[in-house]
């Protein structure tokens, strides 16, 4: 039996690394598709001004919200606030509980 356990563990860390690979083979192309775009938009006829313009970055913050999406799915919150925010967090409410229980 523990050797199945192991076994799932492998299954599951395999897994996740798997994920945590693609999520950065999606983050390389998104910075070369996007750089690409901007410099070709930028030696275009239109020049510099075009580079300031929204259209100029609609695919690079569509697409970027498509990718923290993918982060999260990744990741988890622990990504942003962290395992430690979350247990400190956890600590503070319950001290907090048992602090206003005593009055």
């Amino acid at each position: 039996m523990n050797n199945y356990t192991e076994e799932q563990k492998y299954i599951r860390a395999k897994k996740k690394v798997k994920s945590i690979k693609g999520f950065y083979i999606h983050l390389m192309v998104y910075i070369l598709v996007n750089g690409f775009i901007l410099l070709s938009e930028a030696l275009s006829e239109g020049g510099w001004h075009i580079f300031w313009e929204w259209q100029s970055y609609s695919t690079m913050i569509f697409w970027g919200i498509g990718l923290a999406f993918h982060a999260f799915g990744v990741f988890g919150m622990d990504f942003i606030l962290g395992k430690s925010w979350e247990d400190n967090k956890i600590k503070e409410i319950m001290n907090k509980d048992k602090r206003d229980s005593w009055e």
